[in-house]
């Protein structure tokens, strides 16, 4: 049985062709050992590790239901889950903003598994605050015994750049949390989101000297994912999509090496071992990686270590590398797909199914015949077409999944004739001169 609230997420975004957030495990194929080799990275993350991972695909080939699947893995192993699309004004590096800007977005989106859906820091840290100060209480301790044991739980941040002001912060958090000041609480969330733009303005609110600014980007998830591990959680893992925008969107050459480079650091410390609890995911297409113009192999470090390796040929892929290219769906896993997506709206009952096994057959037939082999390869406009077509069956009761499909050929048929007839047309033209 689907829950409601599954069932309407799933089909109103499968309908507006982009990933559901919620109940991914309800239409998932394929992609087993892709899963497998990441859920070993998470393991090694829970064990004082860090991992970083590329996804890369065609557009359309399923990388973005790839990451929101893999964060919900990550979600029920208790990991804290920051998620965000890279974009002009949300990039690793810049000095305009751009770094602190996507930080900020990554932090308003940051999950946990009581609140997948984002917006989870003041729980995270109401929680971590409130279970110190029950333990504390309970054992016939003060409120300076308190604040001793917020200083030893963080002892270790402080070793961290910007780890003393990261600190106070919070230890001002747990003093508005017990004085009942909101608005010192509210400050210390706003410094925590990067939503100071002024170190006075930081230093008036909180007495710190510092303030999570562009330089800092990466520095303060290394703090983020010191604290979560404090606090009681297995690791942070930060899932950035989008990563096409840094290669072909951004046209000064120097902005995007700059942001390369911040990429390279992120990967040499997770490949070398120099942080903890940590783990990346990068989404991008293949010209993104492998473009040597513009993409991150035109980046000469980057090219080195994400190089694929030269013995896995032939169909056979290495998954212990930084590397994970989503190979197309095959067209029995377009199927299986879509028979998922017809149990969502039957709410798991086969009893209810809108459309036959035969149906689905006879659709993915229209679909090879006006799409091609990318029915399968890129699936997002099938699926979104085919859950259109449920949505049809599923308000018209009256309607014949058998006509519907039937005018779907003929629409087809007619646009390839009238494409046949220009084609002939601007052949005939093809001689005229002025």
């Amino acid at each position: 049985m689907i829950r409601p609230r599954e069932r309407n997420a799933i089909i109103q975004s499968l309908a507006a062709g982009v990933v559901p957030s919620v109940g991914l495990q309800h239409i998932q194929v394929g992609r087993k050992d892709e899963v497998e080799a990441v859920v070993q990275d998470l393991q090694m993350v829970e064990e004082g590790a860090s991992a970083i991972r590329f996804v890369v695909g065609r557009f359309g080939s399923g990388k973005t239901f790839f990451l929101n699947l893999v964060r919900n893995v990550a979600l029920k192993r208790k990991f804290v889950v920051l998620q965000a699309d890279i974009t002009t004004e949300r990039r690793l590096q810049g000095s305009g903003g751009q770094p602190r800007s996507l930080f900020a977005e990554l932090m308003k989106n940051l999950a946990t598994a009581s609140r997948p859906e984002g917006g989870a820091l003041p729980n995270l840290i109401e929680r971590w605050v409130g279970d110190i100060e029950y333990s504390i209480t309970g054992g016939g301790g003060t409120d300076d015994d308190i604040a001793m044991e917020i200083g030893r739980q963080l002892e270790p941040v402080r070793e961290l750049v910007s780890g003393y002001d990261f600190t106070r912060v919070l230890t001002k958090y747990f003093e508005g949390h017990h004085t009942g000041n909101d608005a010192l609480k509210q400050s210390a969330l706003r410094w925590l989101r990067a939503e100071y733009s002024t170190k006075t303005e930081a230093r008036q609110d909180l007495g710190v000297r510092s303030i999570i600014d562009d330089s800092d980007f990466y520095d303060a998830l290394k703090l983020l994912a010191a604290f979560v591990g404090i606090a009681g959680y297995r690791g942070l893992l930060v899932s950035l999509d989008e990563l096409v925008v840094l290669s072909h969107r951004l046209n000064n050459t120097q902005a995007r090496n700059n942001n390369y480079e911040a990429i390279l650091r992120i990967l040499n410390d997770c490949l070398q071992g120099q942080t903890q609890g940590l783990a990346f995911l990068f989404a991008g297409t293949d010209d993104c990686l492998e473009d040597r113009r513009r993409g991150l192999f035109s980046y000469e470090a980057l090219a080195t270590r994400l190089a694929p390796n030269r013995f896995a040929k032939d169909g056979q892929q290495d998954l212990s590398g930084p590397v994970i290219k989503l190979d197309s769906l095959s067209p029995e896993d377009c199927f299986v797909l879509l028979s998922n997506i017809r149990s969502v709206f039957a709410n798991g009952s086969s009893e209810d199914h809108l459309i036959p096994d035969e149906g689905i057959a006879l659709y993915l037939q229209a679909c090879h015949e006006r799409m091609g082999a990318a029915y399968f390869q890129t699936p997002r406009d099938t699926v979104k077409d085919f859950t259109g077509l449920l949505k049809v069956l599923e308000q018209n009761p009256q309607s014949d999944w058998q006509s519907l499909l039937g005018q779907q050929t003929a629409a087809s048929d007619k646009e390839a004739e009238q494409g046949t007839s220009i084609q002939k047309n601007t052949e005939g033209l093809s001689e005229f001169r002025l």
